[in-house]
């Protein structure tokens, strides 16, 4: 697996890294403990040096299960967790909450979940309206003069709020949703990065799964699956993006790889700076993943896929209305 470096900090990482919400969260029932760590073992030992997590995420287990996991590997490993949302006594999510002694009690919490002295990449998980960027900053700042925290991310946040995160702390990278299906961060964000010196770390970089071509309008997914919610992925806008996932097929088969390969390895051509997290819970499909680092893309075929691109309209937003309005601020 090669390495790549995230923006003018220089944080080293595997060039594709894993994400691990999948394994408790979000996608149906949660992986039985005993495999989601074999899942991680498996990553570890294929190379992947970057796993990203949240305290969202469960909310809590996804912690545990990644500190559990790679316990045995702390110093080889680069560990990403989130703050950023109030979390009920039963467990849901209660809005945004990055206010300065919030952003503490959770640092320490997520220590003990991940059983680590030091969070490697802290990220604010949605940018908080009511808290100034530079009081969320400056409490990552002392998070990192007392040694609990290596470096300071944001996620799905607009341009002013990276400006105005990193003139306090410099943001070592930024975590949103990019893929052949979501290019919006290449018209402001993807410029900014480069002139600020910050890495970018796409989540969903499959699609959800979509760009897999394992799902199609047909598929039905479990009752809690957060997929049921997004209007992307009603069975119409399915059926109306399957042409992107059978174009994306058509110069699979021609590269002698898979459509979730090209995606990937579409993702990684782009700059030296991204390092992508797709995320899964079947040893089969991290291997695939992973194989994409190897998938090298030449300059017709980047322009093959283009053209592709050029002649889908992807139907449906990638989010409920709800979680729409906490991206891009």
């Amino acid at each position: 697996m090669e390495k790549r470096k995230l923006g003018a900090a220089g944080l080293e990482v595997s060039a594709l890294g894993l994400g691990c919400m999948g394994l408790s969260h979000a996608y149906g029932p949660a992986t039985e403990e005993k495999e989601a760590i074999a899942l991680i073992h498996a990553a570890v030992e294929q190379g992947i040096t970057f796993f990203d997590t949240a305290e969202v995420y469960g909310p809590f287990t996804n912690e545990m299960l990644v500190g559990k996991a790679l316990a045995p590997f702390r110093d080889e490993v680069v560990i990403a967790t989130k703050f950023g949302f109030n979390i009920d006594n039963d467990g849901k999510m209660n809005g945004l909450n990055s206010r300065p002694k919030h952003i503490r009690e959770v640092v320490e919490a997520s220590l003990k979940r991940l059983k680590t002295g030091v969070i490697d990449l802290l990220y604010q998980h949605r940018v908080d309206p009511d808290v100034p960027m530079e009081d969320v900053a400056g409490t990552v700042k002392e998070l990192i003069w007392e040694g609990k925290v290596k470096h300071f991310g944001l996620s799905e946040a607009g341009a002013q709020s990276i400006r105005r995160a990193h003139a306090v702390q410099p943001v070592t990278a930024l975590q949103s949703e990019y893929s052949l299906w979501w290019r919006e961060p290449e018209a402001e964000i993807m410029p900014l990065l480069e002139e600020l010196g910050i890495g970018f770390v796409p989540f969903s970089p499959l699609g959800k799964g979509f760009l897999t071509g394992a799902i199609d309008d047909k598929t039905t997914f479990d009752k809690t699956d957060f997929r049921n919610s997004v209007p992307r992925f009603s069975p119409e806008a399915r059926k109306a993006n399957q042409s992107l996932v059978d174009l994306l097929g058509k110069l699979a088969v021609d590269k002698k790889v898979t459509p979730a390969q090209i995606a990937l390895a579409w993702l990684l051509a782009q700059k030296p700076w991204i390092a992508p997290i797709p995320g899964t819970t079947k040893l089969h499909r991290l291997q695939e993943n992973n194989q994409s680092v190897t998938v090298s893309l030449t300059a017709d075929d980047l322009a093959d896929v283009e053209s592709v691109l050029a002649r889908v309209d992807v139907q449906g937003a990638r989010y409920p209305e709800h979680l729409q309005k906490m991206v891009g601020r």
